[in-house]
């Protein structure tokens, strides 16, 4: 679906995205995570064709980002963080007026689907600077599924939005992997890496520093984090087995220690070397 060999962005002297090999399979909910500034969004950015690369290359769907780029364009749906859509067409006009731009001789009924889809029918002639923000969100992940493209980009899905509503757009994430499309999203949530993705790619400084599946990053730093309270900081022991855990802890004064389930965090704490800055 989607492969990148050495793909690199640099603005001025800058390097922002450096050297990324990646590999995505068809029909997978794939998530790029890292904090602000790590490169996701310049990623995304190449692999839509907004954004030329510095070097390397990419496919996705099987075409040159550059080379051919209007076939690429075809085959993927794209949600970028910031809302673009036109606020003073209601939401039913909006899908129309894209899949006007596609040609679907189909775009009324389809607009319908999607509008029952996102879960906005009700609200299909509404005038769009009237919805919520998560409405406005459903929407705009409807409307780049509109053409049905086979990989959907999806830049920071549930930004600003709250946990109830992050919920909702999750869902209909995850029923996008029930129609066949593939899903490329960039977060810095931690918990929605680890709820919609089968595999992760983390980003940091431009660097892809680790990829795998959830579980698997987290046993690589152990599935058990003790967390023991020393003077004003906090030292982390990392254990495969919850029992070990369970014994170190014991050895520990009484009411400073914690043991959890280790996160998707503390493997970004075991590549980078520093908390994750969100």
């Amino acid at each position: 679906m989607i492969k990148c060999r050495g793909l690199s962005r640099a603005f001025g002297k800058r390097t922002v995205v450096d050297k990324l090999d990646l590999a995505i399979e068809s029909g997978e909910i794939f998530g790029l995570l890292g904090p602000n500034g790590a490169g996701k969004t310049t990623t995304v950015r190449m692999l839509t064709t907004l954004l030329h690369p510095t070097d390397g290359e990419a496919k996705v769907a099987g075409f040159d980002i550059l080379r051919e780029s209007l076939q690429v364009k075809r085959h993927i749906g794209y949600s970028p963080q910031e809302i673009n859509l036109d606020r003073d067409l209601s939401g039913y006009q909006n899908l129309l007026l894209h899949g006007l731009f596609h040609r679907m001789p189909s775009a009324a009924d389809r607009s319908r689907e999607l509008l029952s889809w996102a879960g906005i029918e009700s609200h299909a002639h509404e005038i769009v600077r009237h919805y919520s923000g998560g409405m406005q969100r459903r929407l705009q992940i409807a409307r780049s599924v509109m053409h049905n493209p086979s990989i959907l980009f999806l830049d920071e899905p549930t930004v600003g939005l709250d946990p109830q509503i992050r919920r909702t757009i999750w869902d209909l994430i995850r029923s996008l992997k029930d129609k066949g499309i593939g899903v490329l999203l960039t977060t810095h949530y931690i918990e929605e890496a680890e709820m919609l993705c089968s595999r992760v790619g983390i980003m940091n400084k431009g660097k892809l520093i680790a990829c795998d599946t959830p579980e698997n990053l987290k046993r690589i730093t152990g599935a058990y984090i003790v967390e023991a309270q020393v003077n004003d900081s906090i030292d982390y022991r990392h254990f495969a087995d919850k029992t070990d855990a369970y014994e170190f802890a014991r050895t520990l004064a009484e009411g400073s220690v914690r043991i959890r389930e280790s996160t998707l965090e503390d493997v970004f704490i075991h590549y980078a070397g520093e908390r994750f800055q969100s």
